[in-house]
């Protein structure tokens, strides 16, 4: 086991980097002391990559607001919410549905230098669970997929939809009344 404390090389960032398809970078030095607010709007090509990534049928809408700021001197807080349109098949009747989602994120980064062992997070001064401002720079992109992919249903049903099982062909129904039945066939 590696005691020293986990580095964060930059050519691991860049990776971390391109596994989003959605890449809008926003550097600690771009954020003034009064804070930024920034929207976006995924775009079309965007939209695609991240539903194949997510496992959608499609992604018609995807926005991310922003709140930008200072969290001490060498650090950002980041909140606010993404929202958006998924394109998912419902998992009672198998037709394509489309449902609303919002997720909300409040995150505060700061530069590594504390995690051991790989650790992502750490805690900071304060007490709170930190995220790596890794290069001096974080993802916005990147934290709308996050949580996008976290904000989704697992299992979605259309409005109503309502699974029913096979009906049995026993006459008991239940299992046990199946085997109470195998039991009495095989003592006659």
């Amino acid at each position: 086991m590696n005691d020293r404390p986990h580095k964060i090389d930059p050519e691991g960032s860049a990776e971390r980097r391109s596994l989003y398809p959605w890449n809008a970078p926003l550097r600690l030095e771009d954020v003034p002391e009064t804070g930024r607010q920034i929207a976006l709007t995924a775009d079309a090509h965007t939209r695609q990559a991240i539903a194949a990534i997510a496992g959608l049928r499609g992604l018609p809408r995807l926005d991310a607001r922003f709140d930008v700021v200072r969290s001490g001197h060498d650090g950002l807080r980041v909140s606010g919410h993404v929202s958006a349109t998924v394109g998912q098949t419902c998992v009672v009747t198998l037709e394509p549905i489309e449902s609303e989602l919002t997720e909300m994120f409040d995150l505060i980064f700061r530069p590594p230098g504390g995690p051991v062992d790989g650790a992502e997070t750490s805690l900071g001064i304060d007490g709170e669970e930190t995220e790596p401002l890794i290069d001096g720079t974080v993802d916005l992109g990147a934290i709308a997929t996050e949580f996008l992919i976290l904000g989704i249903d697992p299992y979605p049903r259309k409005p109503g939809a309502v699974f029913q099982p096979p009906a049995s062909h026993e006459s008991g129904g239940s299992a046990f009344a199946a085997l109470a039945a195998l039991q009495r066939k095989l003592k006659n």
